[in-house]
Order: C-alpha cells, then structure tokens, then sequence
C-alpha cells in the first residue's frame, strides 16, 4: 500500500536532503509537483500513469522546452518513486538541447571584466568562476580543503547530481588564491570565500558584482555568473579539447549537452573540407 503524506511538500525537501539534492532542486521539484497537482485536480491516492502522461502531453502542447519538459519529468518520477514508493516510471524522453544558444563573451570581452572589477575578492571569484567552469553555487561552497595548489586542481564536493568531480586551477590564479587564504580568517565551515559575517558568501551579491561590472564595460549582451561557464567551455572548444574532455570538466552526464558549444565556438573549427574543393 503506498504512503501518503500529509504534507507533501515537507516530505519532497526532506527526501531531497536525505539524498543530498540542493535547495533549488528541491524547490524545482516542489513547483513542478504543484503544478501538475492542480493540473489533475486529485488526490495522490486517485492519481494514475495515465494523468502523469497527459499532464506531460498538455505541457508539450504548450510548447515547452526540452529541458523544461525533464524538468517535470523527473520532478513526477521522484515523487512517486522517491517519495511514495510507487512504480511509475514513463518512458518518455525530450530533447535537452536548448531552442537557443547561450549567451558566450569573447576573451577580449573576458578580460575587460576582470580589469573594471577593483575589489580584490570580488576579482578573485569571478576569475575562478570563468577559469574552472564552476558554477555560482560551486564557487561559494569551495572549502579550502577542496583545493590542491600545487597540483593544479581542486574538487566540487556534491555538485549537480550530488556528485563530486575535479576542476582545473589556472597556474596564474594559484599565487592569487595562496595570498587570499594566506590573509583571511578560518571560519567555521571553512568555506574560501565567505560574506562579512563570516557565512557562506551570498549568490545575490556575486551577480549583482557581474551586472556592474558588465555596465561599466560596456558590454551589450545579458551577462550572467553562468555567463562564465559557457564561455569557459566555448574557448575550451575553440582551444582544440574534445567535447568528452570538455564534459570531464563541466561534469555533464551526457555529452550531448557538451556539444551545443561546439555551436557557439568559431566557425573556423571546422575543419572538414568539401569535396567539392578538391574537384
């Protein structure tokens, strides 16, 4: 018999904390269930395969994206499964490439932001960020046991999927990093980088520091912290790194997702001559 909760959006965030999932998965996960709760307009107990199928049909229509369209289904798959313990798996796959390309700055672009960017930290971060493909919330929970200088590398504890992978340490940003730990205050959760109060550093300040920064500049294009990555694995590409090493690093599950940057790099990495040329 399956269980019901009596309050199931405390049961989702509980089970997603259990199994390490961030808060904003959580949150996602939460919308997502609400919205198809009020799309069926039934009980949990009442609820069959066959509304979860035309709930994902009715948001198709919609024309939602690829990735929004995941995004439901798994929030639905974990419910049930996760959560209730019921069998409800749908066999039902979407396209994860975006409708549009991200958003990529050039490197010229790159380092204008760093040059208008005065607080040492702030510089510091958005530089790590870009250098290492991390995301926002990666960056601002690396401790300092998450990093090996002197190797070159450092590790995302827990990242997307719960999931730990190793990211690389630009050689110039290793004395950088060295001289900031060697000046800071340890604090509790000994966090690199932290907020005054000595917490774990705020997400809100770290974008509105890209948004200045990209207002100063110049720059015309919507700059975001994600901005960073995008750009990282596009010039990574443009380098002459394979997508399946590019994917190592930005630790994706599939490299089809790594291969829309291909998109967004120069066209010139097509090397592929036609055979028209050698008529």
């Amino acid at each position: 018999m399956v269980h019901i909760p009596v309050d199931i959006e405390k049961a989702v965030q509980k089970e997603c904390k259990r199994r390490g999932y961030s808060e904003k998965t959580a949150k996602a996960y939460i919308y997502c269930i609400n919205s198809f709760m009020n799309f069926t307009n039934k009980s949990l107990d009442k609820i069959s395969k066959r509304d979860v199928r035309l709930f994902l049909e009715h948001l198709s229509e919609r024309g939602k994206a690829g990735n929004t369209m995941n995004l439901y289904h798994m929030a639905m798959r974990f419910l049930f499964e996760n959560v209730l313990d019921k069998r409800m798996w749908i066999n039902i796959r979407y396209s994860k490439v975006p409708q549009r390309l991200p958003i990529i700055l050039n490197k010229e672009e790159i380092k204008s932001l760093f040059e208008v960017i005065k607080n040492p930290k702030h510089k510091l971060m958005i530089q790590l960020m870009y250098s290492a493909g991390l995301r926002v919330s990666e960056l601002i929970s690396l401790r300092l046991e998450d990093l090996d200088l002197e190797k070159g590398y450092g590790w995302v504890r827990k990242g997307k999927g719960n999931k730990d992978r190793l990211f690389i340490l630009a050689s110039s940003l290793k004395n950088p990093i060295q001289n900031f730990i060697s000046s800071k205050k340890l604090n509790e959760y000994n966090y690199l980088f932290t907020s005054f109060n000595g917490k774990k550093y705020n997400v809100a300040s770290l974008r509105q520091i890209i948004r200045k920064a990209t207002k100063i500049t110049g720059i015309k294009k919507r700059v975001s912290c994600h901005t960073l990555r995008h750009s990282f694995a596009t010039h990574l590409i443009k380098n002459g790194y394979s997508v399946l090493e590019v994917q190592s690093l930005l630790g994706h599950k599939s490299p089809e997702t790594t291969a829309m940057y291909i998109h967004t790099a120069s066209p010139t990495l097509i090397k592929i001559k036609s055979p028209i040329d050698s008529l």
